[in-house]
């Protein structure tokens, strides 16, 4: 399954809203000049410029200094497509040249704009309809000339390819560009108001986890494209808290249920002759009521309004000793119990604190190979360390053996669930416990409690 690159929403917003209003413009600017072409009023536009165009290269002067006009395909071009076609030229001496039917209201008034650059005539609306008609004053080969002229034939594309390109340059690329920039601006300000709300949305994900089961994402602020997604999330966190009550009921029940028929195969087990299997049959079945033990343990750590009390670890570790001491003696070992100072008192909860003892102590006798002594040491100010002369632990598994069911090797039958169990005890008194390499080669188990747990 490939992975693909997180996209920003508000690059891609302003990238989509300047297509958008670019192609918006456009279209704009086309449909209008569509609209004119349509009317009739953008092919009558500027025909006249077209003809004027034509006559400035095609008029010349004579020898004797006569004004002519020179037949070019242009020129021929506009004859054709024009039936009416006729111009007035003429030159600052007077001298002029007259072709087609001019008509007569423009056939005297070149006199009258010897002065004027450049002008167009027409009609008032309601008057009745006449020739329209364009003067302009431009040079040529001749040198300076007014041409009078109307109406020409048919515009070339490349003059409106050429005005449209004009429009392009002058006011479709422009407005793009202004349009791209305000986008630009403003899109990312409008994006990440609109977004506020949802770093608190995030802000609350973060807090969610195993321990505090409930919890659902806030709603209120959050943009109604969004709120799907919310909602689709808080669903999904009802689900898993749902799961994780069946199966934690499972395992309560499962736990119960198992005690029964344990008790009983020990004391069916107790009642046979001593004999080395049955030795070992009693070490499996008491493993069986620890792990059930362990599990009743989990679920009643899970279950909130613990209360904490003055806990001595000094006499708590001193009756581990005295309770667990058989089963170790009976599996090959020593027990050793040495604590630095008579009484060290902490806040916590003193089932748990002795369960965790327990566990290191059982984890000791399961993995320390049955030789050597398994050591308990209470040190200043309040650490407690669990001893014993086995293989120890490798560094890079020493923080995976906290894992439930963890192996460390293949065909090994793991630390079960003890040793999670200690790391669950050792957080809910915001203690440390790590796991490091004995003086004698084997695992060295370490509890250490912050100045803040200790009970003066």
């Amino acid at each position: 399954m490939t992975s693909t690159k997180p996209h920003s929403l508000k690059w891609r917003l302003v990238s989509r809203l300047v297509l958008l209003q670019a192609t918006l413009l456009t279209l704009f600017v086309v449909l209008v000049l569509c609209a004119l072409w349509y009317s009739g009023m953008l092919g009558s536009i500027d025909t006249e410029d077209t003809t004027i165009n034509a006559l400035r290269d095609s008029i010349g002067r004579s020898a004797e200094g006569r004004l002519f006009v020179q037949e070019t395909p242009i020129l021929t071009r506009e004859r054709t497509t024009n039936p009416n076609f006729w111009f007035v030229v003429r030159d600052g001496q007077g001298q002029s040249l007259t072709q087609g039917n001019v008509p007569p209201e423009y056939s005297r008034i070149g006199d009258a704009l010897s002065d004027i650059g450049q002008a167009r005539f027409g009609w008032n609306l309601g008057d009745a309809p006449r020739s329209t008609a364009r003067f302009k004053r431009v040079s040529t080969k001749a040198g300076m000339i007014q041409i009078l002229t109307g109406p020409g034939g048919s515009v070339p594309l490349s003059f409106y390819l050429a005005a449209l390109g004009a429009v392009l340059a002058t006011i479709i690329l422009p407005g793009i560009i202004v349009m791209a920039l305000s986008t630009l601006l403003v899109t990312p300000f409008v994006v990440r108001r609109a977004h506020a709300t949802l770093g608190h949305v995030a802000a609350q994900a973060e807090r969610i986890n195993i321990d505090e089961r409930g919890t659902r994402l806030p709603l209120d602020g959050v943009p109604r494209e969004v709120t799907p997604l919310v909602t689709a999330v808080n669903n999904a966190l009802g689900r898993l808290d749902d799961g994780y009550e069946r199966h934690k009921r499972f395992l309560l029940d499962a736990a119960h249920e198992l005690r029964t028929p344990i008790a009983i195969l020990q004391t069916r087990l107790e009642s046979l002759p001593v004999t080395p299997t049955n030795g070992r049959l009693l070490e499996d079945v008491a493993r069986l009521g620890i792990l059930a033990e362990q599990l009743l343990d989990l679920q009643r750590l899970s279950q909130s309004g613990v209360q904490f009390a003055a806990v001595d670890l000094v006499a708590l570790c001193r009756r581990v000793v005295a309770d667990l001491a058989p089963l170790a003696i009976a599996a090959g070992y020593a027990m050793s119990f040495e604590p630095e100072m008579p009484s060290v008192v902490v806040s916590g909860d003193q089932a748990a604190l002795e369960r965790a003892i327990i566990n290191l102590v059982q984890n000791a006798i399961q993995h320390g190979g049955r030789q050597g002594t398994i050591s308990i040491r209470i040190k200043a100010p309040a650490i407690i360390q669990v001893e014993d002369e086995g293989p120890g632990i490798p560094p890079e598994q020493r923080n995976r053996v906290f894992e439930p069911f963890h192996r460390l090797h293949t065909r090994d039958r793991g630390v079960g669930l003890g040793l999670n169990l200690v790391q669950e005890i050792v957080q809910l008194h915001h203690a440390q416990v790590i796991v490091t390499k004995a003086p004698g080669g084997g695992a060295c188990f370490i509890i250490k409690f912050s100045a803040t747990s200790l009970v003066p």
